[in-house]
């Protein structure tokens, strides 16, 4: 427990208001999360799997209603309707609370109440922070052990500040009409009800790691991102730090956790995962931006990851994990799902629990958002840096996007502000099967859209003053492209751990050891500087048509772009990236 006056005078507040019949102060013993365990798997509300195939490994199910996000349901609660800004929904703060209170009233009675202390960011960390979640619920419990660190220790760091996020989360009846993800900034808190999907109730994660955080970030001069971190070693043992932000669907965690192909493992080279998810950046004292990754865990889609796709996610799942909504396999009480290999089991129960023989059922085995929740430390290429504090030296920023054409494998903006645009500007085409319209962009700048926790106007004035601050220590900024495809709609370039040829010549621009060609939209690579050795079926040929500008398509993107900024941002829009979009326009004309 805990002496800080703050923190239990906010605790008996909400006691008054949820009637739990009992308190449990988690302590982040082992002792303590076994015997929650075991309760869990009495109650049903959990499923201990194999224990030599999958030890220390659960089985979860959410309710039908329950399965992901809900990000028409998310409120950021700002004083005004313009500071949450035009990225985001909008609700009064006082409207909120007594809205929240009233569904939250007496929800926990015949319930007990957890209360869990933990850090985002290691332990004492200068870059962490101290949140405070409360919640009727041991799955949420066993999750924020693994994703966070937790336990008496954050009290003692904590002390008797007041800089701590509050969190309250209440089951309630999972009533999606009454499901609400509010967040007040101003207030360091955050009140989900009516929910038990990780993504909503896990208020370490994006609530306070991006919503919350960015907010604090913007006030106290730092960064928090949506964006990977990875460390390259080279055959000398010299290690750099990137940071990476993709919207979903673009690659970002088989990056985060990337194979280097056999070519480079044999000369040495090495590739280490800080972070697959979410980075905060502070600038050092030797003036250069150091990232942490806040989490502890990886909370990651399961359809679509095997031993081809991304060997070190799957390997970080195959023991001490909690697996959310996939298939049951009853002949060895291991899981399942879409992808995983091909040989479905007949003897299962889908992710409603209902009898399946992925063999011959026209459904589904696993939720396509079904997720696995796992301890960092079990990534076989987990970085030495990760438990430590400090923070990684960046090098490089890169941020990408699904094209099909027009943005081309790799370029290089001419300066920070220059990449503050071209961040601003990422976006990914849909396609026939998603939404009947092949091509139209969906924006999602800097992969922060659903997450950025005021007005995204603002958000982007923040990453210009942080130019400024960091000056000639800022990170070189570049775009990638992994997505271009050819006349038959094949992809172009081969992707997964062969990414790495792309990285690094990003590196070597970083040290300035290789020359590029200025464009109309940035530096592009001079296709004979990018290493192709041991890909047979790629040739350079192949590689300068996905490196190739179209003046024509990008004069056509400046429109859309300056369409975008004035339907979504207006008169909020920093000078500089108008600046940086007329430089585009009449670069496409010359």
């Amino acid at each position: 427990m805990t002496k800080n006056a703050s923190v239990l005078a906010w605790i008996d507040e909400m006691k008054a208001l949820v009637n739990p019949d009992q308190v449990v102060w988690i302590d982040g013993s082992e002792e303590q999360l076994e015997a929650l365990r075991a309760e869990a798997c009495s109650t049903g509300e959990m499923i201990k799997l194999n224990e030599e195939k999958l030890p220390g490994c659960y089985l979860h199910r959410t309710a039908v209603n329950d399965v992901a996000r809900v990000e028409g349901r998310t409120f950021i609660c700002a004083k005004t309707k313009e500071e949450a800004g035009p990225t985001n929904n909008w609700m009064d703060p006082q409207e909120a609370y007594k809205m929240l209170y009233d569904i939250a009233r007496g929800s926990y009675k015949g319930r007990t109440m957890y209360v869990i202390p933990y850090s985002m960011g290691p332990i004492g960390s200068p870059l962490a922070k101290i949140g405070v979640e409360l919640t009727d619920s041991i799955y949420v419990v066993l999750n924020m052990a693994i994703m966070t660190r937790i336990g008496d220790k954050v009290w003692d760091v904590l002390g008797d500040s007041t800089d701590w996020v509050k969190g309250l989360h209440c089951k309630c009846d999972i009533d999606e009409e009454k499901r609400y993800i509010c967040h007040f900034p101003e207030d360091n808190a955050i009140i989900s009800v009516n929910s038990g999907y990780g993504g909503n109730v896990l208020l370490g994660k994006k609530c306070f790691a991006l919503r919350i955080a960015s907010f604090q970030g913007k006030n106290e001069g730092w960064m928090a991102e949506h964006m990977l971190i990875l460390g390259i070693e080279n055959p000398q043992g010299e290690i750099k730090y990137v940071t990476a932000a993709f919207p979903s669907a673009c690659g970002k965690t088989n990056l985060a956790m990337m194979i280097p192909p056999e070519g480079y493992r044999v000369k040495g080279y090495k590739v280490w995962t800080v972070g697959d998810d979410i980075a905060w950046m502070r600038q050092g004292e030797d003036g250069r931006l150091y990232a942490i990754n806040p989490e502890n865990g990886f909370f990651g889609v399961a359809p679509g990851t095997n031993q081809k796709s991304n060997p070190n996610a799957l390997a970080t799942t195959k023991q001490g994990t909690i697996f959310t909504n996939v298939a049951h396999n009853l002949d060895d009480n291991t899981v399942w799902w879409e992808s995983l290999d091909k040989n479905p089991p007949e003897n299962a129960l889908d992710w409603t629990g209902e009898p399946w023989n992925g063999k011959t059922s026209d459904k589904k085995g696993a939720h396509p958002n079904s997720r696995f929740t796992a301890p960092a430390k079990n990534c076989p290429c987990i970085s030495p840096e990760f438990d430590k504090g400090a923070g990684v030296p960046i090098s490089a920023i890169i941020f990408g996007g699904r094209r099909a054409s027009t943005t081309p494998l790799v370029y290089q903006s001419r300066d920070w502000n220059h990449g503050v645009f071209v961040g601003s500007i990422m976006a990914s085409e849909t396609t026939a099967a998603a939404t009947g319209a092949v091509g139209v962009l969906r924006h999602d700048p800097m992969a922060m859209k659903p997450f950025c926790g005021y007005h995204m106007g603002d958000y982007f004035q923040h990453w210009i003053d942080m130019g400024e601050k960091l000056g000639e220590n800022a990170p070189k900024i570049f775009n990638v492209n992994w997505f271009r495809v050819d006349e038959d709609g094949h992809f172009i370039w081969p992707g997964f751990g062969d990414n790495l040829r792309v990285i690094e010549w990003i590196l070597k621009r970083v040290d300035g050891a290789v020359d590029a060609d200025e464009t109309a939209i940035g530096y592009v690579p001079k296709a004979e500087d990018i290493n192709l050795e041991g890909l047979d079926n790629f040739s350079i040929d192949d590689l300068k048509t996905i490196l190739e500008v179209d003046k024509e398509k990008w004069s056509k993107e400046a429109d859309e772009i300056a369409n975008y900024y004035d339907t979504t941002f207006g008169d909020h829009l920093p000078k500089e990236l108008r600046e940086s979009l007329a430089t585009l326009k009449a670069n496409c004309e010359k």
